[in-house]
């Protein structure tokens, strides 16, 4: 790895104010201050800034509770993006892997792993996702079945998936769909004649919403959590 690329994985430091930090002298190994952005780090070198040793941040895997109001976006727009309820270093390089829109609460995953996002969210992994759901007017006795067989949704050509509808209550239900089209949950229950009045993720693949997250509220992924989607 260059030597300018490493300072900006291992610190917060932009590219260019890495290359003005070696122009500087502050950076050095065991053999003394380097000079050259595209000098290439190797697995023995011990890189300094300024007497202190830059260790390159591993891949970071969060789970957060969010809350309404918020878009999945890496920036503001009408409303603030759901990045400014975590507290990390370099917010621009991560992911949103799994969007909900601003009026939906529930489980987000967000990582700096490319490779890991495309595993959540690419359509032919087919990674399940799970919302407890409240519904305006009561469930039908065939919403079941209708779910399980594929619901048509208007200007679409082809079915969804089939769907596992859990019902738990006249007004309550969970859903389970592997697919991810535009506004698909509030679409489905309107082709059945329905209307989703609150919306609420609590699973992606094998990770759950952590219920001691309060909305707003993060924490990071366990290597076994993270491991599900590899």
């Amino acid at each position: 790895m260059r030597l300018d690329k490493f300072i900006c994985e291992s610190t917060e430091l932009t590219r260019s104010e890495a290359k003005s930090a070696i122009r500087k002298g502050l950076i050095s190994n065991q053999t003394g201050t380097l000079r050259s952005g595209s000098y290439k780090v190797d697995a023995n070198d011990i890189i300094e800034l300024k007497g202190k040793v830059l260790t390159i941040r591993g891949f970071r895997y969060i789970m957060l509770n969010k809350p309404q109001g918020y878009i999945s976006s890496n920036v503001d727009e009408q409303m603030p993006s759901l990045l400014n309820l975590i507290d990390i270093e370099k917010k621009q390089n991560v992911f949103i892997a799994g969007r909900l829109d601003a009026d939906t609460t529930g489980l987000i995953l967000i990582t700096d792993d490319g490779q890991w996002s495309h595993q959540v969210t690419s359509p032919r992994k087919k990674c399940e996702k799970r919302y407890r759901i409240t519904l305006q007017d009561p469930i039908s006795d065939d919403a079941v079945a209708l779910f399980a067989q594929g619901i048509q949704l208007k200007s679409e050509t082809n079915p969804c998936l089939p769907a596992k509808l859990q019902v738990l209550s006249d007004h309550e239900v969970l859903l389970t769909i592997s697919e991810g089209k535009y506004h698909q949950v509030k679409r489905m229950f309107a082709a059945v004649g329905n209307f989703v009045t609150t919306l609420h993720r609590e699973q992606i693949g094998n990770v759950e919403l952590d219920h001691n997250l309060a909305l707003g509220e993060s924490r990071f992924l366990t290597e076994q959590e993270v491991n599900g989607f590899k």
